[in-house]
């Protein structure tokens, strides 16, 4: 240590001044008049309510609930598409599916948005850019977009745990979740001390690892979770739910899924303890971060966005995956920490996965691009209400696969309507604020045709709003 640091050592002590206040001994990073440091956390189908501040009296995440607990809190947040890809890619370029184009078997995402997307803007700006873990849309040079990454996901050569268990860190096989908060943790070390920064961070928990018959691998830390505990069974479990589907639901990618892990009280079991304790697994990074944070001296200074990719079926309708018009899949965690703030907030205002570009621009004092079409979420924690007068989205999943029938909808803040692209006779009507669970299809009842056909119509209109932006 030189003079000069030694000399505002002592002048700071005598001044009651801890040295973290002052620029030098934080990491060049004074608090005042600076742009924060921002971290994106995505999960990998974590539904809305696997968290315990939702509700959830079972799973255990602390972490999470933390943020919650001292950030904003958004009840109402929702993908517009309810599939990994196509989310993603809605995510980082702030569109539509139905406008990007961009899902499974399209090849790369058009060369147009990913340059206008967040990662490509802020890299172009002062910020110091990182991602690690599943980025999920096909692009040739996603190295480009970052300072600093490294793409990886589930190994689906493996047939088993080292579908988790292939990435090392040292000598030693790790959990990718594990992994990825040690890449996490690393880059928060090493970033320049002059520059903020932005990282996002990709989890591939709590994915199911599809090509194995025990479908969920966890890290050790976690294995005394929910023992001996028995796990409630699922809402909308019964037969007539399942029944009530039409055949190409029944017969479809849900069903055989729900053959993978839902199918006998063991696999249910199994498999829902396995999906918590996945989730509880990155609840342990996601604390090692805020340490990590703290430990630089940066945690005042910086952003936390926590959400997931789309939701997931646990069994309900005696289905599993994503992919339908449900809330099941269409409804996230979303959780915006801003230290800076000192407020907490419970939202009940939609929010969807196009905002998070537009939040992430905010944050950083960039310009919002005028063809995103989500908006800014940003202003939540100055207590303001920036999407209060967002009363309906458009919900598509327009994979043409013979295993998922597409679909399109809109959902309002007290209703849902939705139809399968290829069978549109048979529509679906939910009045959501009277049936939450959408138990009870009233688009075959005389009284409800009115509302049917306004849902019909305002749908149709929104689409081809959208498709003529593509």
């Amino acid at each position: 240590m030189n003079k000069k640091e030694n000399f505002i050592r002592f002048s700071a002590c005598l001044l009651g001044v801890t040295l973290v206040e002052c620029p030098i001994f934080s990491n060049g990073q004074s608090h005042e008049n600076k742009k924060p440091n921002i971290i994106f956390i995505l999960t990998d189908d974590q539904r809305w309510d696997a968290l315990g501040y939702a509700g959830n009296q079972i799973i255990q995440t602390p972490e999470m609930d933390k943020l919650a607990k001292e950030g904003s809190y958004f009840k109402n947040a929702f993908v517009t598409t309810p599939i990994c890809a196509a989310s993603r890619a809605s995510i980082v370029t702030g569109m539509y599916e139905r406008t990007h184009g961009y899902t499974f078997g399209q090849g790369n995402i058009k060369d147009l948005y990913i340059k206008n997307s967040y990662p490509a803007l802020m890299k172009k700006s002062d910020y110091y850019t990182g991602f690690f873990g599943k980025f999920g849309v096909e692009y040739d040079n996603i190295a480009s977009l970052f300072d600093v990454s490294e793409v990886y996901d589930r190994n689906d050569k493996y047939k088993d745990y080292r579908g988790y268990y292939y990435k090392m860190l040292g000598k030693d096989t790790v959990h990718l979740t594990r992994y990825t908060g040690q890449k996490a943790l690393d880059f928060i070390s090493d970033a320049p001390a002059d520059r903020p920064f932005c990282l996002s961070l990709s989890f591939s928990a709590p994915h199911a690892h599809d090509p194995a018959p025990d479908q969920y691998f966890w890290q050790d830390e976690v294995d005394d979770l929910y023992q001996g505990q028995l796990m409630p069974s699922p809402l909308l479990g019964e037969d007539k739910y399942f029944e009530e589907q039409p055949v190409y639901v029944r017969e479809g990618e849900n069903r055989t899924r729900w053959h993978w892990r839902f199918e006998t009280p063991q696999k249910y079991q199994h498999s829902i303890k396995g999906y918590y304790r996945m989730i509880s697994g990155i609840d342990l990074e996601v604390g090692k971060i805020r340490k990590q944070l703290e430990k630089k001296g940066i945690a005042e200074n910086t952003i936390i966005i926590f959400t997931g990719d789309n939701g997931y079926f646990l069994g309900e309708r005696q289905l599993a995956g994503k992919w339908l018009m449900y809330d099941n899949s269409l409804r996230v965690p979303l959780i915006i920490y801003d230290p800076r703030a000192k407020n907490h907030r419970d939202i009940e205002d939609m929010a969807l996965n196009i905002d998070i570009a537009s939040t992430i621009m905010e944050f950083a004092g960039l310009k919002i691009p005028s063809d995103w079409q989500g908006k800014s979420l940003a202003g939540y924690v100055k207590g303001k209400n920036p999407v209060k007068d967002r009363k309906e989205f458009v919900c598509e999943h327009l994979w043409e696969v013979k295993i998922i029938a597409p679909s399109e909808g809109l959902r309002t803040q007290n209703w849902k309507y939705f139809r399968y692209r290829h069978d549109l006779q048979h529509e679906e009507l939910y009045n959501l604020e009277t049936d939450p669970l959408e138990r009870t299809n009233l688009a075959g009842s005389k009284q409800y045709q009115i509302i049917l056909k306004k849902m019909r119509i305002r749908c149709n209109g929104l689409i081809t709003k959208l498709e003529n932006k593509n």
